[in-house]
């Protein structure tokens, strides 16, 4: 970390406080931050510090919010994926990690595109949203595991997915992508720390991070009060159209 020049330290705080932003007004946001900070920050220290981040981000947010998780759903989410985690933990080893990288900015491009036009509907505000199909919600835990092992951040793109935005109150959204998020990073903590990436380097890219990243929340969460709960829908659309934009560039 003491590599990195003043302009790539300005970018790691400004590419922070927009992750954070984000992920404090809307339950997620290292699917933006985490490649932009890879740019300039080397993966091995950048991986396990981001799920130290990632850890206390959603300690911080469920401190308040807790009372909103959606415990049944929560816990019908961690078996598909736990599942999910072991199917990509395969593909990782066999299959090119740029095409698979470019189709998941595919998919969540389209995700993005279909959510949005729903927003635009007459009837979104009129009439009582209609539930997506019964299948999407355990085949996007299942992804959310399946990515989570390949890529790391770009899993809580299928929590929104998982959690079907469309018919829940944002603050609900907001507190259990925390706690799935959590789940998550407990997860991937401990194999970091089985296998000794826990490095001092780490410890003090996390030291550094932290400060930013509580600004970040705190910034985000007066965003997420404000907001309408359309405007909230939008903003993930939004969220979603930028977390596709690195996967297809890579």
């Amino acid at each position: 970390m003491s590599a990195l020049s003043p302009l790539e330290l300005a970018w790691c705080v400004l590419v922070l406080l927009l992750a954070y932003g984000l992920r404090g007004s809307t339950g997620f946001g290292g699917s933006v931050g985490m490649p932009l900070l890879a740019l300039v920050v080397p993966i091995k220290i950048l991986v396990p510090a981001w799920t130290l981040l990632g850890l206390v981000s959603s300690l911080a947010i469920l401190g308040k919010d807790r009372q909103h998780v959606e415990v049944k759903k929560f816990l019908v989410f961690i078996p598909w994926c736990a599942l999910g985690v072991a199917v990509g933990l395969y593909f990782f080893a066999t299959l090119d990690s740029r095409t698979l990288l470019r189709a998941l900015g595919v998919m969540v491009l389209g995700y993005a595109a279909y959510f949005f036009w729903t927003t635009l509907r007459p009837s979104v505000e009129s009439q009582p949203p209609r539930p997506s199909p019964r299948f999407l919600s355990p085949l996007a835990a299942w992804l959310a595991g399946v990515v989570g092992a390949l890529f790391g951040a770009m899993a809580t793109v299928f929590f929104a997915m998982y959690l079907d935005v469309k018919t829940m109150p944002k603050a609900a959204f907001r507190a259990t992508v925390s706690a799935m998020l959590l789940a998550l990073c407990v997860g991937r903590g401990i194999g970091y720390w089985t296998v000794g990436e826990f490095t001092r380097e780490v410890w003090i890219a996390f030291a550094m991070a932290f400060p930013v990243m509580m600004f970040g929340i705190w910034v985000g969460d007066r965003i997420h009060v404000k907001l309408s709960e359309l405007a909230f829908k939008r903003l993930i659309c939004a969220v979603l159209f930028v977390c596709s934009v690195p996967l297809l560039l890579r």
